[in-house]
C-alpha cells in the first residue's frame, strides 16, 4: 500500500497537468504545438528544440528555464 510520502514523491517525478490546459498551451518561442512527455515531466516543442519543465503540476513556460533538445541535452 502506498503511503502519502510515496504519492508525494511520485507526483514530483511524474507531475500531472490538466489536459484542458495542455490543449491551449503553445511554445512561447514559436507559438507552435507542444507534446507532453509524461516520463520526463515536461512539455516539448519539437519546432523550437526545447523542453519546458513542469514543476508541481505547473508548466514553466519560460524560454530561459527550458532544456535544449540537442544531442548533448544541455540546459539553456
Amino acid at each position: 500500500m502506498a503511503t502519502p510520502e510515496d504519492k508525494s514523491s511520485e507526483a514530483k517525478t511524474n507531475p500531472r497537468v490538466d489536459p484542458k490546459l495542455l490543449e491551449i498551451l503553445v511554445c512561447p518561442l514559436t507559438k507552435g504545438p507542444l507534446r507532453y512527455d509524461a516520463e520526463r515531466g515536461e512539455l516539448v516543442s519539437e519546432r523550437a528544440g526545447l523542453a519546458y519543465p513542469i514543476r508541481d503540476g505547473i508548466p514553466i513556460m519560460l524560454i530561459d528555464e527550458a532544456r535544449s533538445l540537442d544531442k548533448a541535452g544541455s540546459q539553456r
